[in-house]
């Protein structure tokens, strides 16, 4: 497109801004194919729809999708509330490029009762409402079978699939199955359970999963006196066994004061792609609802402006009639005759932080499941929240941690390990020996090793680290800085992991002077983290106890004139020890390597003149 064709493009649009009602309504932003890109609602259309083409306008995004339109148009609406309808099912007709895209995971599962004579209750994940009435769904699959068990227990619904009429039932065209035998069937298909009956526990079932488990109890309740006062009390007994059964069912999911009633709570966590906003439905002091649902964000969207789409979307879905919504933060939209509640203290402030934990959790799970099916997700989402945190140039995919080990100065060895992408790179690992300390000097082996370490990398142009982790603290850091910015003059980022007085890991350091990078102990970084120092700890450990061991083997029979590497191997594999060597009379020592050798190490113990 050329400079004359854009300002054509652009006089076009401002001339349908200029003419735009100052009233509510949902906007269309059209592309050069005449295909619907973007869809928005404003309390004021003028003003808001002008606001796209501001010189101001700083959002990357907005940009190209100002630069993508040809064409608007709008629908005028009474209300702010008729705006949001309209953009949500907008949305969903066209879907949209530039809009967030709601995404379900996976279809979760309903409860249907049927529109039968005798109706059916039972869990399903297809959707026809020409067959009954729908109830959920169910994110948690284990709520779900609890209301269902509840309910096969208190009124047992028949489960047989046969189509039964009520001219069938009169003319006893049926005959009872198994679940009657068994007491899990009143067989009403043969008249052993009356029509009315049945349908009055139908009735009931239905209020329970709308979640309006008080009121039965209470009709239970009142059912219950009268037929004790009628000397019924064989059919007192059954409800009263209901009444405990769904009393027993509410105490265990009532989670605040059943004051609280016909109530939703929403609550939004989200990331800069994506947002996942949970809704619980509170009836009676019980939840009798919750589902999150997940939108991929295209504009930089505000939590606000999604959790505003997230309310309509989900009180259509579940076409709740709640008079009061409770959020975590001020939404800017009114809804005819409905409050929004932001609680701070009591039964409401629960409520919120559960949803919130519920959203966070679900944000995890779906998290978790990402990595699963692609395990580099992990490892690179932990390397830019490293980066993040300190700051860095670059994700540190090449990460290097140092330590000693010494015993009172002797046999000093130093390890390096070496992470690449979160995860050991143990082809890479180095041992060196110290050479020009002599006696207890952690510092001065450092400055050694580092310096040894990274002038041959330079020396043979091989790839630096992305990020230096020294096993220690300030100390540590200083002294690795020393080698690497005075002494080589390179530029390699470094951090230390310090100690508590328990001699555990528990702050990250970055920075000179060092400051205190906020992580918490539990998180997978931190794990990571440790893992690098345990393992370079281990590193250095085993190669000094290698060291040790081969020198204590050394000074014993290594020094002996005439007896090799082979000999003494005989001699440990037969005696286990020098110890037990060295106490050995000769006769027995020449079983095993002869009578030449033998009188060579005899002598060497016990001198020429012993016997």
């Amino acid at each position: 497109m050329t400079k004359e064709e854009n300002e054509k493009r652009l006089a076009y649009l401002k001339g349908i801004v200029s003419r735009l009602p100052e009233k509510p309504g949902s906007y269309q932003f059209y592309d050069e194919d005449k295909t619907i890109i973007y869809v928005g609602k404003a309390k004021n259309l003028k003003s808001r729809v002008s606001s796209y083409f501001h010189t101001e306008v700083d959002r990357f995004k907005t940009k190209v999708l100002v630069s993508k339109i040809w064409d608007i148009s709008y629908t005028v609406v009474n209300t702010e509330e008729d705006a949001l309808l309209l953009e949500n099912s907008l949305i969903k007709k066209y879907n949209p490029r530039y809009n967030v895209l709601l995404k379900d995971g996976k279809t979760y599962p309903s409860i249907c009762v049927t529109n039968e004579f005798f109706p059916r209750i039972f869990k399903t994940r297809t959707i026809n409402k020409k067959w009954g009435t729908y109830y959920g769904p169910y994110s948690h699959i284990g709520s779900m079978y609890a209301v269902l068990d509840l309910i096969k227990e208190l009124y047992r619904p028949r489960t047989c699939r046969q189509p039964i009429t009520k001219d069938g039932v009169e003319e006893g065209k049926y005959k009872v199955c198994l679940d009657y035998h068994i007491k899990r069937c009143g067989g009403p298909c043969v008249g052993k359970q009356s029509y009315d009956d049945y349908q009055k526990n139908i009735r009931q079932a239905r209020e329970i999963l709308k979640g309006n488990t008080r009121q039965i109890l209470r009709e239970l309740k009142e059912e219950m006196m009268r037929l004790s006062e009628e000397l019924r009390f064989e059919e007192a007994e059954e409800v009263k066994r209901k009444f405990i059964t769904l009393d027993g069912f509410v105490s265990k999911s009532e989670v605040v004061s059943h004051t609280i009633n016909n109530v939703d709570v929403f609550s939004i966590t989200s990331d800069d792609k994506m947002a996942f906003i949970n809704y619980i439905h509170v009836s009676n002091g019980s939840i009798n609802q919750s589902f999150t649902i997940e939108y991929k964000k295209k504009l930089n969207e505000s939590d606000e402006e999604l959790l505003q789409l997230g309310i309509v979307e989900l009180r259509e879905r579940f076409k709740s009639d709640a008079r009061e919504i409770i959020v975590p933060e001020a939404v800017d939209v009114e809804l005819e005759g409905v409050t929004f509640t932001i609680p701070q203290r009591g039964d409401k402030k629960t409520l919120l932080e559960l949803s919130i934990m519920n959203g966070k959790q679900y944000k995890f799970d779906r998290l978790k499941q990402a990595e699963k099916l692609n395990p580099e997700q992990k490892q690179v989402r932990l390397m830019k929240e490293l980066q993040d945190k300190l700051h860095l140039p670059k994700m540190p995919y090449h990460i290097e941690c140092f330590d000693n080990s010494n015993i009172s100065g002797t046999d000093a060895v130093a390890a390096c390990v070496v992470f690449k992408k979160m995860k050991p790179s143990k082809r890479d690992y180095k041992r060196y020996n110290i050479k020009t300390v002599t006696g207890p000097d952690d510092y001065a082996s450092m400055k050694e090793v580092v310096h040894r370490r990274y002038a041959r990398l330079i020396e043979e142009q091989q790839p630096l680290p992305d990020l230096i982790v020294a096993d220690g603290g300030r100390g540590q850091m200083e002294v690795i800085r020393q080698v690497i910015q005075d002494e080589l003059h390179i530029d390699i980022p470094i951090a230390g992991l310090a100690k508590d007085d328990r001699h555990r890991t528990n702050e990250l350091l970055y920075g000179f002077p060092p400051m205190h990078i906020a992580l918490k102990t539990d998180s997978e970084l931190f794990h990571v983290l440790t893992q690098l120092q345990d393992e370079v700890h281990r590193f250095a450990i085993t190669f000094h106890r290698e060291k040790r061991s081969k020198r204590a083997l050394h000074s014993e029979l290594d020094d002996i004139k005439g007896i090799g590497v082979k000999t003494r191997d005989d001699l440990l594999a037969a005696f286990k020890s020098v110890k037990r060597i060295r106490e050995a009379g000769q006769e027995e020592l020449a079983k095993i390597i002869g009578q030449a050798k033998a009188q060579i190490i005899h002598n060497h113990f016990h001198g020429e003149g012993e016997e």
